[in-house]
């Protein structure tokens, strides 16, 4: 089956079956950052690269969160950047109710907006609207990094 065939047969399923957790219930490999909702809110600071833990257990994808939590005027927000190393992603492409944005910071890659692939490299940026279905992979030789951003409005 290739790319184009599975997008197209994923985007046929229902939604509850693209969610994140739904991915992790799976058994299959992934590397995803739920958005907290709960907890205390995020606070104003400064968060060091070098003090991250990797997350993720899918094959050459790791994400480094530097916040995630609720805010005054968000239900949540989570940020951070993905490493892929070559040929890996960090899960099929999903969606989610949270608005996301993504920038390429090192390497090429692809990503994936409803059924549509896009070559991307260093600079480019993508927006997810809630509940469209998204991913990416590196299609290049060297690592790629993606930084994200996902934000949920209180009235989501």
């Amino acid at each position: 089956m290739n790319r184009r065939t599975f997008l197209t047969s994923a985007a046929s399923v229902s939604g509850a079956a693209l969610l994140p957790k739904a991915l992790a219930q799976s058994g299959q490999q992934v590397t995803h950052v739920d958005t907290k909702t709960d907890g205390a809110l995020l606070q104003s600071s400064v968060v060091k690269a070098d003090s991250l833990s990797p997350e993720g257990a899918a094959p050459g994808a790791k994400a480094y969160v530097h916040f995630n939590g609720p805010t005054t005027q968000l239900a949540a927000l989570a940020s951070g950047f993905v490493t892929l190393e070559p040929g890996a992603q960090p899960h099929p492409p999903h969606q989610h109710p949270e608005e996301e944005i993504m920038i390429v910071g090192e390497g090429t890659g692809e990503f994936f907006i409803n059924g549509a692939a896009t070559q991307v490299k260093v600079g480019d940026m993508v927006f997810a609207e809630s509940n469209v279905l998204h991913g990416v992979r590196n299609t290049g030789k060297t690592r790629m990094i993606f930084y994200f951003v996902k934000m949920m409005g209180k009235s989501a």
